[in-house]
């Protein structure tokens, strides 16, 4: 008998733990940004397109001007004013419909204009449908 219960947890053992191999990592995604009102509707919008991808990307949020984020930034080598930037899979520079893509700055059309990034929610979007697909 207990060598039944034996064979039976080692077969459920070798049958779901490749299963979690094929599940994936998660996306990595890291968020430094300022908690200033002129960026809260593209903090609002950005976590919009990130609802979208709930248990395939994991999100850590930095504020620039916390503790935390001052030691993110000195992690990822920022010495300059940046109101926002993303790093997904620690990486800040995507190919996005045949054109770099960094996300860096507010988006496109949002905030104000010596500060937009070349970059959309769109843009956004499109680069986590492919990782989360890769992944």
């Amino acid at each position: 008998m207990n060598k039944r219960i034996l064979i039976c947890l080692v077969g459920l053992i070798l049958v779901c733990v490749p299963l979690t191999g094929i599940a994936g990592k998660a996306v990595s995604v890291e968020v430094l940004y300022m908690n200033h009102g002129p960026l809260q509707n593209s903090l609002e919008a950005i976590r919009s397109v990130f609802s979208k991808y709930d248990g395939k990307i994991a999100i850590s949020w930095y504020d620039f001007e916390s503790d935390e984020g001052e030691d993110f930034m000195a992690k990822k080598g920022i010495r300059q004013h940046i109101p926002l930037a993303i790093w997904m899979d620690n990486e800040v520079k995507f190919r996005v419909d045949d054109k770099d893509v960094v996300f860096a700055g507010f988006p496109t059309g949002s905030g104000p204009q010596f500060f937009q990034g070349k970059w959309t929610t769109t843009d956004l979007q499109k680069v986590l449908d492919q990782l989360t697909a890769e992944k």
